[in-house]
């Protein structure tokens, strides 16, 4: 794929400081030691998908085709690095591979969130990998960004669809003035734009709990494997309502630049490789466990599906905010208007049929 040729683009370019240190590389086998991390918990599709498939096929793969052997050092559940700075971990070389929603990362990648200024996509996490990735080939400034902060892309991550939990009943959009939302900064525009009145609260998954709890929040937009047994938060929040915000591809995975210049060249593909086929993972994990984690919520606690001309009249009442917030990036240098109108089209190229086809001039 044109993406991941991109990919192999920008890990080969480095800087020049981290390739005279690749050039005293051993040659001769050793063991890799890695420090692989993320703020989110392993029960979360990713950072399980990190675990338990991109290490153990990272490390057969290297081990079974080179004379390498590979050392896992982990740091999940924010052992080593907390949801709001894994980004940075791996800049600062804190770890070598770290996993993390682009979310908090909102002034130094503020355009790798472009499906979230796009809401009411697609639900289907297998073509919200695809859609993007469509855009990353097209666009290698997005890749290349990380470069600017000392790591590379590797992989970018698909997310379950997004609908939104509460700890109180609502049936029409007029139900949730006035009520604190939690969402992940940007997406809570998708409520905030409409002109619905709520109260934006920001915070990284692990402390929703507590606030939701504690009545800091009343809810939040979140997929629903979050809602259910993974953080148990539809033991704070008996209500979740299916919207279908879609399915977004904000996450990363990334590789701390001096650690990539350091191992063996034979190893380097072999990454690349194992990293692809995580990204695509990514995607089928996310789509098989919806359903699943669907028919557990509505066993369990009150689901609700929002009438479809509820859910188009919301729609509409975004319609003007992808024009605001592309002009808004515009200004500060970024391809946000060929990027947005680029997406439509590539959604649409996956089959999915947008409620409102945003205009972007």
């Amino acid at each position: 794929m044109k993406y991941l040729e991109n990919v192999k683009l920008a890990l080969a370019a480095g800087t020049i400081a981290g390739s005279m240190v690749a050039a005293s590389a051993p040659s001769v086998a050793d063991t890799i030691n890695i420090r692989i991390a993320s703020g989110h918990p392993p029960t979360v599709v990713y950072a399980g998908l990190m675990k338990n498939f991109f290490q153990p096929e990272l490390k057969k793969a290297i081990e079974s085709q080179t004379d390498h052997t590979v050392n896992f050092i982990e740091g999940y559940s924010g052992s080593i690095v907390k949801v709001f700075d894994t980004f940075e971990g791996v800049q600062n070389g804190v770890v070598d591979i770290g996993g993390f929603c682009y979310c908090f990362e909102a002034s130094k990648l503020p355009m790798h969130a472009f499906q979230i200024m796009l809401p009411f996509g697609t639900m289907d996490p297998v073509k919200s990998v695809a859609a993007a990735a469509e855009i990353y080939e097209k666009y290698p400034s997005l890749s290349k960004r990380f470069q600017e902060f000392d790591q590379n892309l590797i992989a970018i991550i698909g997310d379950g669809g997004y609908n939104l939990g509460t700890n109180f009943p609502w049936k029409k959009l007029e139900d949730l003035k006035g009520h604190k939302i939690l969402g992940a900064g940007l997406n809570l525009n998708w409520m905030e734009q409409a002109g619905i009145g709520i109260i934006p609260v920001t915070d990284g998954l692990p402390g929703w709990y507590q606030k939701i709890k504690t009545g800091v929040a009343e809810g939040g937009i979140m997929f629903p494997s979050a809602w259910g047994p993974v953080f148990k938060l539809h033991e704070v929040g008996k209500y979740y309502t299916t919207i279908g915000f879609g399915s977004i591809t904000w996450h990363g995975l990334t590789v701390n630049n001096r650690f990539w210049d350091r191992l063996p060249a034979d190893t380097k593909p072999i990454i690349q490789e194992v990293a692809g086929r995580f990204q695509a993972l990514t995607g089928t994990g996310n789509k098989a466990g919806y359903e699943k984690d669907m028919k557990w919520l509505r066993e369990n606690i009150t689901v609700t599906d929002l009438p479809a001309d509820v859910r188009q009249g919301w729609a509409e009442g975004l319609a003007h905010w992808p024009q605001k917030h592309a002009d808004e990036l515009e200004g500060k240098g970024f391809p946000a208007k060929a990027i947005l109108n680029d997406y439509l089209d590539a959604a649409e190229k996956q089959g999915y049929k947008w409620p409102v086809r945003y205009v972007i001039k």
